[in-house]
């Protein structure tokens, strides 16, 4: 069973390219000139800087990468983390990692480390807090951070669905971290970001993305994204520009406009209640408004990655 797994781990992020060569292109701002970044799983705009981590394979180093797509700036954090597959903004001069990738579904605990980035070299040795999730273990790859209210927030990548889970407002550096479900997202979420505003967040697959309100999780509006060799990466950055980056050496990052008739739709969209703290998104599913649709991409890539684990599956218990 495990290797049918892992076959589907390895084919799902092929079958999911293919699929994404359509959608409009985005505006080039520039591609990594950093030949260590040759698989960039996350993406955060901060104070001008563009910030990624490798995933799986490498050591723990948080990359900051200027306009021009030199790299500026490299912190060192950990030798051997696990699958480092996110990162949220945690305030000035500083990112959570989240350490939360699990192809296989089988860890115990995941964790978060918040860590300082910038400008020039530098290795910490930061404080790392464990994560569970109270239904078992699910894999990751989107972590996010409410600008309103501080709050972290982890979207599992599940193949038919993700769940959104809150992380505790206050963390233990000695004992487990108990994730609480909030609510759900589109099909393999692999990045995400909040607007500025804190009322909405946007969540990328490998094809497409999804603009939720918050904290009531309806779908808001969905729209294509320009096609991308394995596109993971989705950042909002503090002026509200929508940025997506991919994994690959000198992967380009794009700017990607907002479709008019998403902006009409987050306008329009009354929010549930004001942001705070304590706020909890409804468990149940979101919901498309009246003014965009729901885009039925994601369940039918959800359909094609059902019928490529079948196929494995068969494969791998066929008598040899």
């Amino acid at each position: 069973m495990r290797s049918a797994l892992a076959g589907l781990v390895v084919v799902a992020p092929f079958v999911l390219g293919v699929a994404s060569a359509s959608g409009a292109p985005g505006d080039h701002v520039f591609s990594f000139a950093d030949p260590a970044i040759v698989e960039a799983s996350a993406l955060v705009v901060e104070d001008g800087l563009f910030l990624t981590t490798n995933d799986s394979g490498d050591t723990g180093r948080v990359f900051a990468v200027a306009m021009d797509g030199r790299t500026v700036g490299v912190t060192h954090w950990s030798t051997d983390p696990t699958d480092c597959e996110a990162l949220a903004p945690a305030g000035p001069g500083q990112v959570w990692v989240g350490d939360i990738g699990d192809n296989l579904a089988e860890r115990a605990t995941i964790s978060i480390t918040r860590v300082p980035i910038g400008r020039g070299d530098r290795t910490v040795q930061p404080t790392t807090y464990r994560l569970a999730y109270p239904d078992g273990a699910h894999d990751a790859e989107t972590l996010v951070r409410n600008p309103a209210t501080g709050r972290l927030y982890v979207a599992t990548k599940g193949i038919f669905g993700g769940a959104v889970y809150a992380v505790p407002a206050r963390l233990s550096a000695t004992q487990v971290n108990r994730l609480r479900k909030v609510g759900h997202v589109l099909p393999v979420a692999t990045d995400g970001s909040f607007f500025p505003d804190g009322r909405h967040l946007l969540v990328r697959d490998y094809t497409s993305a999804a603009v939720y309100d918050w904290p009531s999780l309806h779908e808001v509006a969905s729209f294509p994204l320009p096609p991308q060799r394995q596109g993971e990466g989705i950042a909002v950055a503090p002026d509200g520009a929508v940025y997506v980056s991919s994994e690959g050496a000198r992967a380009p990052v794009l700017r990607v406009p907002l479709p008019a008739d998403v902006r009409r739709a987050m306008a329009s969209a009354s929010p549930s209640s004001s942001p705070s703290a304590s706020s909890s998104p409804s468990t149940a599913p979101g919901t498309a408004t009246d003014d965009v649709t729901r885009s039925p991409w994601p369940w039918a890539i959800g359909g094609v990655l059902a019928l490529v684990a079948l196929l494995v599956l068969l494969r791998a218990l066929r008598p040899r």
